[in-house]
């Protein structure tokens, strides 16, 4: 291993030789940390500039700043933001919602899409992320490529390959832009073996391989207005989870639209896009690979998502409003089945989400006025309605059991409102915002029945009674710029009425076997979360620079119980250099002891640790052509850690040496 950290780092100087040193291009990271965006490609920001061109959607979204990622394997991590999972967040691709099929959330909603897809990926905390929908902790938004007219041709082929775990990555893109018409093709194939952790463990069951094809095509009917359709088929097989009891043989998923675009810059009317989509996704969980389990199971789901929406951009003298008017309709339905081992003994089944049929419809609003030139106010305001029934009787009468006055739907009225001030002179910038939000329950926590967490090793039963919770937002941001030096603080608090979460009942017994118990989902008075950012960066000259952040998450039930998978405290430093032709970084990354914990929700205390990752990149012309070559290793040490996100402590990968090649013929 010590020849090949040499051989790489010899390569980088060698190739940065070779290409000269022209001045850089890298784009620095946004520090308005109420809305990031992560750049994945497009052709004013080349995949050069990644670290790892040909990384997971997931790696891409570690490198925002509130976001974390809780791990239950190598692949398909659930987001968080502000240290909320996907239930308290609106997680959407394009604007349009989808939702995951899989009871154990082994499949969220950033597992169906790739980064061949995608132009960047929007990050929005509290209620600046209730465009698409009701959120109370922020939004995810996987914004698909677009690809324009009058492009002409292009064709990519992508190679990638990474040690730890045997990852082989392939791809092929193709796409066509003519003064009328534009078709985009594009396909990815994943697949790796088991991981190693630090010093050589070998971790089971993480294995996983996926492929992913997408067409899109766009008829410009004038120069304000246009047609644009889009399908993407997203299929993963054979998926190991280390950290859960099961794993998954099918996580597929249909995803298609057809939108109406029109544009005019000079109008009062700016742009409105309408579109209409339909989604469908297929999970099945299966334990066929286990050597040794207590009883056979197989747990498949569905998730059926229609809808629309219809945005609307416009000024008028120093507003730029934008009206947005959205709605879906979702069927969400698991079952379980268990088979004896006793082949004498009945098989055992039941529905784990009761076909539980979800419609919403909903309203949104946002005013930006410019007070002067240095100050804004910006306003936004969403209501909705949201309709929950149970469609399949044997799962309404099974909650009947625990739940004899329930009725089978469910009506919502939702609200959000937030305001924000901010102020931007030549040398620094501010903002602070009050907010207020509501969510309902999820189809997990409103109807689910039996579903085992192996985090804490109990059994969750669904309260269909649950009142919305009710988040009160406050919201900071400040940075200041002086010559080269660079420094922002960003923080927000929320104060969540009705906070949902498990309760145990010690008078119902568990069904998973070995499992210590039942909790049933209810609303605690509240709870409070607390996170403050600091980021900072020096340029010491046009090429190199060093970046720096430290993050701080605070997090308490009314009763001063510590709330689980709150990130403790945590820090990243990146020194990089950059010109045009190569660039090359540093970074070491890590966690504080993990001292808070909730030990009553199955955590423990977890070590800190720190990891360092090293990375280079080149871009050589072809004639018109490009070769984009990116190379490096990551836990350069091959330290063995685990994080407070990952589930059940299961260890991260160890060393990792990884190069992506994509060539780009034009």
């Amino acid at each position: 291993m010590k020849k090949l950290i040499f051989s790489i780092v010899l390569l980088a100087i060698f190739l940065q030789k070779a290409n000269g040193q022209e001045q850089p291009f890298l784009v620095k990271d946004s520090t308005n940390f109420l809305s990031e965006v992560i750049v994945i490609g497009n052709k004013k920001l080349s995949n050069y500039q990644e670290d790892k061109a040909l990384g997971s959607v997931d790696d891409y979204l570690e490198t925002a700043n509130r976001v974390n990622l809780i791990k239950r394997g190598a692949y398909a991590w659930e987001p968080s933001v502000n240290n909320m999972s996907s239930e308290r967040l609106s997680v959407t691709i394009d604007g349009m919602q989808i939702f995951g099929a899989c009871t154990d959330k082994m499949d969220p909603v950033t597992s169906y899409v790739d980064i061949s897809n995608l132009s960047e990926i929007k990050i929005s905390s509290g209620q600046s992320g209730v465009e698409n929908g009701q959120s109370v902790g922020g939004a995810v938004d996987l914004s698909l490529k677009h690809p324009s007219f009058g492009s002409g041709f292009a064709l990519t082929t992508d190679l990638g390959y990474e040690t730890n775990g045997n990852y082989r990555i392939g791809g092929l893109k193709a796409k066509y832009g003519g003064d009328k018409f534009y078709v985009d093709v594009d396909g990815i194939f994943r697949k790796a073996d088991n991981y190693d952790a630090g010093n050589n463990e070998e971790v089971l069951y993480s294995q996983f391989q996926k492929y992913n094809i997408a067409l899109q095509a766009g008829y410009k009917i004038n120069d304000d207005n246009s047609l644009h359709s889009q399908i993407i088929y997203d299929r993963a097989t054979d998926v190991g989870y280390p950290a859960l009891p099961m794993d998954v043989s099918l996580a597929e998923g249909i995803i298609t639209s057809v939108s109406h675009h029109y544009q005019n810059s000079e109008a009062k009317i700016k742009g409105w896009e309408s579109k209409i989509y339909y989604n469908k996704v297929t999970h099945i969980m299966d334990d066929s690979k286990r050597p040794d389990v207590p009883i056979r199971m197989d747990m498949p789901g569905w998730s059926d998502t229609y809808g629309f929406y219809s945005k609307l951009e416009f000024d008028k003298n120093d507003h730029e409003m934008m009206f947005n008017f959205n709605g879906y309709y979702n069927k969400s339905l698991a079952e379980m089945t268990m088979y004896p081992n006793d082949p004498s003994q009945p098989e055992m089944f039941m529905y784990t989400w009761p076909d539980v049929r979800t419609l919403y419809s909903g309203a949104y609003f946002k005013d930006e006025f410019h007070i002067t030139e240095s100050q804004s106010l910006t306003g936004t305001l969403r209501i909705g309605y949201q309709n929950n029934r149970i469609a399949e009787d044997v799962g309404y009468e099974s909650l009947k059991i625990f739940y004899p006055e329930i009725e089978q739907e469910q009506n919502r009225l939702l609200s959000s409102i937030a305001a924000t001030y901010a102020l931007q002179k030549e040398w620094y910038d501010l903002s602070f915002g009050l907010a207020y939000g509501e969510r309902a329950p999820s189809v997990s926590e409103g109807y689910g029945f039996f579903l085992f967490n192996s985090f804490d090793n109990y059994d969750y039963i669904g309260n269909p009674d649950l009142e919305k919770e009710k988040s009160t937002e406050l919201n900071f941001n400040f940075n200041v710029k002086k010559g080269d030096f660079t420094v922002g603080l960003s923080s927000s608090y929320f104060y969540i009425k009705n906070y949902i979460i498990g309760e145990i009942n010690e008078d119902i017994a568990a069904m998973t076997i070995g499992a210590d118990g039942v909790r049933m989902y209810s609303s605690l008075p509240h709870a409070s979360i607390f996170d403050a950012f600091l980021n900072a960066q020096y340029d010491f000259s046009s090429k190199l620079s060093l970046n720096a952040g430290v993050g701080y998450n605070y997090g308490v039930t009314d009763e001063g119980e510590n709330l689980p998978l709150l990130s403790p405290f945590s820090y990243l430093a990146e020194l990089s250099y950059g010109t045009s032709k190569f660039n090359a970084s540093l970074q070491l990354q890590g966690n504080a002891n993990q001292s808070r914990y909730s030990q009553n929700y199955g955590e423990d205390e977890t070590p800190g640790y720190g990891i360092l990752n090293v990375s280079f990149g080149n871009n050589f012309m072809l004639g018109n052509n490009k070769l984009v070559l990116k190379y490096g290793i990551e836990n350069l040490l091959d330290t063995n850690y685990s994080t407070y996100s990952d589930w059940n402590n299961i260890p991260r990968r160890g060393r990792n040496a990884f190069v992506n090649l994509s060539f780009i013929l034009w």
